[in-house]
C-alpha cells in the first residue's frame, strides 16, 4: 500500500469540488491522457470514469468506479486497467483551519501488482500520487485565490 497526505490551502469543499467534476481528472490525475467518458451522476456509488492512461505510445484504457462517496469527506474508487489488474483509490478529506488535510491510499485488488507489492512499486506509487497531490493542491489553490473572499 501507497499513502501519501497533502495539505490543502483551500476548503475541504472547494478540494471536493475537483473530486466532484469527473470531467477534470486529466489536469490532476499523473499520467492521465485524456477523459474518455464520465458517468452523468459522477461521483455518486456505481459512476464510472473512463480514462486513457500512459506515457508517450504506452496507453491503457483504465476505467475507475465509485465504491464510497461521503461529499466532502471521502471518496474511495475502484481503478481496472486490464491486464494489470485493479487497485483501490482511498481519498479522505480532512478540514484544518481554513485548509484540507488530503490522504491518499492506494492498494492493490487485483493483478500482478498484488504480487509485486513492496518496496520498488510502493515507493514508485507514493512518487507518482505524490505529483498528482501536488497539482490537485496547485489547481485548488488558484481557484481559492480566484473567489471573491467573503468577510
Amino acid at each position: 500500500m501507497a499513502r501519501n497526505r497533502r495539505l490543502i490551502l483551500s476548503t475541504p469543499s472547494e478540494v471536493w469540488s475537483l473530486l466532484a467534476d469527473g470531467h477534470r481528472y486529466g489536469e490532476w490525475v499523473t499520467g492521465t491522457q485524456r477523459v474518455l467518458a464520465v458517468d452523468p451522476h459522477w461521483p455518486q456509488v456505481g459512476a464510472r470514469l473512463r480514462v486513457r492512461v500512459g506515457v508517450g505510445p504506452l496507453v491503457l484504457d483504465d476505467t475507475c468506479v465509485v465504491r464510497v462517496c461521503e461529499p466532502e469527506r471521502r471518496l474511495e474508487l475502484e481503478a481496472k486497467a486490464e491486464p494489470f489488474g485493479a487497485a483501490r483509490i482511498a481519498m479522505k478529506l480532512m478540514p484544518w483551519g481554513e485548509a484540507t488535510l488530503f490522504v491518499l491510499d492506494w492498494h492493490a485488488l487485483r493483478g500482478p501488482g498484488i504480487r509485486m507489492h513492496g518496496l520498488p512499486v510502493d515507493y514508485l506509487v507514493e512518487v507518482r500520487n505524490g505529483m498528482m497531490l501536488t497539482k490537485l493542491a496547485r489547481i485548488a489553490v488558484m481557484e481559492h485565490d480566484r473567489t471573491p473572499q467573503r468577510g
